[in-house]
């Protein structure tokens, strides 16, 4: 990764982090467990995976199908959700 890809995922961790910080509802969550008689300790992980954009990915060529094994199929229906091949 060159150095300006990598200051740019940096900009994009340190704007998640600052978000974190100021979140309303997240300062209200801790403040919440330390009315219960916790203290908290808070680490995130945060990942970047980047890939360049392909100009010629733009979508247009896809006729929407999607197509599924047996196995996907199953593994849906164990899940409660029915694909309707008419659709």
């Amino acid at each position: 990764m060159d150095e300006h890809t990598k200051k740019l995922a940096e900009e994009v961790g340190t704007a998640i982090n600052e978000s974190v910080q100021q979140s309303a509802s997240v300062a209200a969550a801790i403040e919440r467990l330390r009315e219960a008689g916790f203290e908290m300790e808070l680490t995130l992980k945060l990942e970047i995976g980047l890939r360049p954009h392909r100009e010629d990915q733009s979508g247009e060529d896809s006729d929407g199908s999607l197509d599924l094994t047996d196995e996907d199929l199953k593994i849906l229906r164990s899940m409660k959700i029915r694909i309707d091949p008419e659709a």
